[in-house]
């Protein structure tokens, strides 16, 4: 027997019952995210706070000399040491956000609480005015608005709120930040760096240019720098090409055929090598085939000092063709001319890391050596690109 409802689904007695289904969705909003940072990093964090603020507070009761404890430290100078210990690379943490939001927040603090009579106005005013000039002048630093409020709360109780011991307290903080920052391995202050476009075919889903657009229309406050947005969903990429790829080698990409010349030969021998397989590229070895260099077309080019193609093919064959003199200046052999930093890939590294090292280093031919470092085989961008066309990898 039932009442006239159904024992399934959602009870809906009144209009209030649906919206209550959807409540632990709601709540989840309020629920702390994971932070995907190991113990040590927070004990680095922990220990960075507790020198920033003792390097600070002990280098202005030194230099002011002051019995109180207010007259030579700011509280606000608390929260800047969160920012600049947890989260360096945090836009809102490099030295002119933290030195100039905090003195610039501080002056406008003061200037409320002397011109405005009323504490409430004066103290509205003064963290919005503070938010208005730090974004106008890029020191965006959320310990700003404290610092402008307590301008305010300090004046109204009739104490002393000097702006330049806010700008004393930040300096310090900053100094030290620099210092421990750069011993435990974190970047600081945390330059941007301008990504590089990559080159048509490198299989880049993205560049700076797009990275730039999408900013553009989100119009929005990022509490991370834009390099370090754009590494990470990089990073993020490559991880998903991974978990597509699965278990792909560098030795199952590789071309095992390789063309190779040793140090000592012939500019002449490795340019016939390279017309005749139609070849942009050589690795250099020593007699038991380890990887001592590579030459390529641009490394003929740049010997030729040839700055158009007017006068290229003559300006070539002199350039290989030996002089036959017992004492030349010119390179005779490619060892003279190859480049000897090279990058290389062991047979066993995961495929998907040939795609940093083409769309990022700019390198299009990637030597494959075993645990020898002898050469087994070779990689070049357009095989690469193939390999991943003809297994849908690039697919969306």
């Amino acid at each position: 027997m039932t009442n006239g409802t159904s024992s399934s689904g959602p009870r809906r007695d009144h209009a209030g019952a649906a919206p209550l289904l959807r409540l632990p969705n709601w709540l989840q909003a309020f629920l702390p995210a994971p932070m995907a940072i190991n113990a040590r990093e927070r004990l680095r964090a922990f220990a960075g706070g507790f020198v920033g603020i003792f390097f600070a507070a002990a280098t202005c009761r030194l230099l002011i000399g002051a019995p109180a404890m207010t007259a030579w430290l700011v509280a606000p100078l608390g929260a800047s040491a969160v920012l600049v210990f947890a989260v360096p690379a945090s836009p809102l943490a490099q030295p002119w956000s933290v030195i100039g939001g905090n003195t610039i927040s501080c002056l406008i603090g003061l200037g409320c609480a002397a011109w405005i009579p009323d504490p409430i106005i004066a103290a509205a005013a003064a963290v919005s005015l503070a938010i208005l000039v730090m974004t106008s002048l890029r020191c965006l630093h959320p310990p700003g608005g404290a610092m402008a409020l307590s301008g305010v709360l300090v004046h109204s109780a009739g104490g002393h709120f000097p702006p330049g011991t806010a700008l004393l307290n930040s300096a310090l903080l900053v100094a030290a930040g620099i210092a421990y920052n750069t011993l435990t391995g974190r970047r600081y202050p945390h330059v941007q760096v301008n990504t590089p476009t990559p080159a048509p075919g490198t299989g880049a889903r993205f560049d700076a240019r797009d990275l730039d657009a999408v900013l553009a229309r989100y119009n929005q406050v990022l509490d991370v720098s834009r390099d370090d947005l754009g590494t990470l969903l990089a990073g993020a990429e490559l991880e998903g090409y991974r978990r597509r790829m699965g278990d792909v080698r560098c030795k199952d990409v590789m071309t095992p055929s390789v063309i190779s010349v040793e140090f000592g030969s012939t500019l002449l021998e490795a340019w016939a090598l390279m017309r005749t397989h139609k070849i942009k590229a050589l690795p250099v070895v020593d007699r038991v085939r380890r990887v001592i260099g590579i030459v390529t077309m641009w490394d003929f080019m740049r010997g030729t000092h040839v700055d158009g193609h007017i006068g290229f093919g003559a300006s070539l064959r002199k350039f290989v063709l030996p002089d036959g003199l017992n004492h030349s200046e010119k390179p005779e052999v490619v060892g003279q001319i190859m480049t000897h930093h090279t990058t290389v890939a062991h047979q066993d590294r995961h495929a998907v890391d040939l795609m940093h090292l083409f769309t990022e280093t700019g390198h299009h031919h990637i030597p494959v050596v075993d645990d020898e470092r002898r050469i087994i085989g070779i990689v070049t961008q357009s095989d690469f690109m193939r390999f991943l066309n003809q297994r849908n990898y690039l697919a969306l």
